[in-house]
């Protein structure tokens, strides 16, 4: 049974898609597995409207402007459950694991803002939350940054009052970066630790680099640094992995989960011995799938966090608890919150929120991002004529 349970009807009336051109990261940004790259995630800006006037506002992808917006953009007017229910079992064939099932979820996400606007209330009060603010840490250190900016950008992150800094780890070289190199790792590791001078505690992020040996030969020399977690140590989908990991006397809590979308997968995550359960906003399906993970975790005693955007993902961060965090990744984030208006203020490891804006009250600048040169065409969508 859904979370998020609403009979209002809704009736696509128009879109109107902001195709971007490659905006560009101030410091090209990379990880472990080639995550990442020179530029920012974010392909382009839709605002979508109902019969109501109510317009949400949203990244997409261009595969959610050919694939899904020819399925909603119909004429049909349908509740909230009837179109999450039909878009989502539309793409079984493709896999509840494929972009295709992203574009259900952004889709979920901005039919949520629609009601949240008919309703007159910011989404987090809409969806229930108490409370205007929500926990965060802060992450980046990409695995191409030396060892001075890495140590510099986790002091500032410090500075700026977060009690726990991440980066990512899983250094090689060679063609295929086969040849792991932990010791550089390591170093960096002791670096960071020194200068942040129990300022803040440090997580590491693998980004899936290792195989279950290495991986565990990591956790055993990592252990002098009581590393607050290590996330995502070998393949995703490696659920025995997990398990023969803590098998192999593994010390350090394991987190997982950004690289799934859908809830069934979490399930087995805590079977097999994973101690954070780390969903994404911008990857589930189902958006109430985080309520559902936030309360497995709750139901196991196991940590909850939550990644995405973090601008966006601040709002849903409101109905989590005061020590359920979310993942604020400064260096993609950082660049495309430079682009938005409306953008919650991150301070002392909190986010806090605008409650004074019905919806969601992040939306892109597209005047800013014209001037800057990186908006390259507009598109406008309607239902075909009868």
């Amino acid at each position: 049974m859904n979370q998020f349970d609403f009979e209002d009807e809704i009736r696509f009336t128009k879109a109107v898609f902001y195709n971007f051109r490659p905006i560009p990261l101030p410091k090209p940004f990379r990880d472990a597995t080639g995550g990442m790259g020179t530029n920012v995630p974010e392909q382009g800006y839709m605002e979508l409207y109902d019969d109501t006037g109510a317009c949400a506002h949203y990244t997409v992808s261009r595969s959610f402007v050919q694939t899904m917006l020819p399925r909603i953009l119909n004429g049909e007017k349908k509740s909230y459950n009837a179109w999450r229910h039909e878009q989502y079992w539309k793409i079984r064939n493709a896999g509840f694991q494929s972009g295709d099932a992203v574009n259900v979820g952004t889709l979920d996400l901005m039919m949520l803002d629609i009601l949240a606007q008919r309703a007159g209330k910011t989404i987090h009060r809409f969806l229930g939350a108490e409370k205007d603010w929500c926990a965060a840490y802060k992450g980046g250190g990409g695995i191409i940054r030396d060892d001075e900016e890495l140590v510099e950008e986790m002091c500032r992150y410090a500075e700026e009052g977060t009690d726990t800094v991440k980066f990512k780890v899983g250094s090689s070289h060679g063609e295929l970066g086969e040849i792991i190199d932990m010791d550089r790792d390591l170093r960096r590791i002791e670096k960071v630790q020194k200068a942040l001078g129990g300022r803040a505690r440090i997580a590491v992020d693998c980004n899936q680099k290792f195989t279950v040996e290495q991986a565990a030969r990591f956790c055993h020399l990592a252990e002098p640094f009581d590393l607050e977690w290590i996330e995502e140590p070998i393949h995703s989908a490696d659920y025995n992995g997990i398990k023969k990991l803590k098998e192999m006397g593994v010390k350090q809590r394991l987190s997982a989960g950004e690289s799934m979308r859908v809830y069934y997968a979490y399930e087995t995550y805590v079977e097999k011995g994973i101690d954070i359960l780390q969903p994404s906003l911008g990857r589930m399906s189902h958006i109430d799938d985080l309520l559902k993970i936030r309360d497995l975790c709750r139901e196991h005693g196991l940590e909850f966090q939550s990644g995405g955007r973090g601008a966006y993902n601040a709002y849903f961060g409101a109905l989590y608890g005061d020590n359920e965090r979310i993942e604020f990744h400064a260096p993609i984030s950082e660049p495309v919150h430079e682009l938005m208006l409306n953008v919650p203020e991150f301070k002392n490891s909190r986010f806090t929120l605008r409650s004074d804006i019905p919806g969601i009250p992040v939306r892109m600048n597209i005047e800013k991002i014209e001037k800057l040169g990186y908006l390259e065409s507009v598109s406008y969508h309607t239902p075909p004529r009868a």
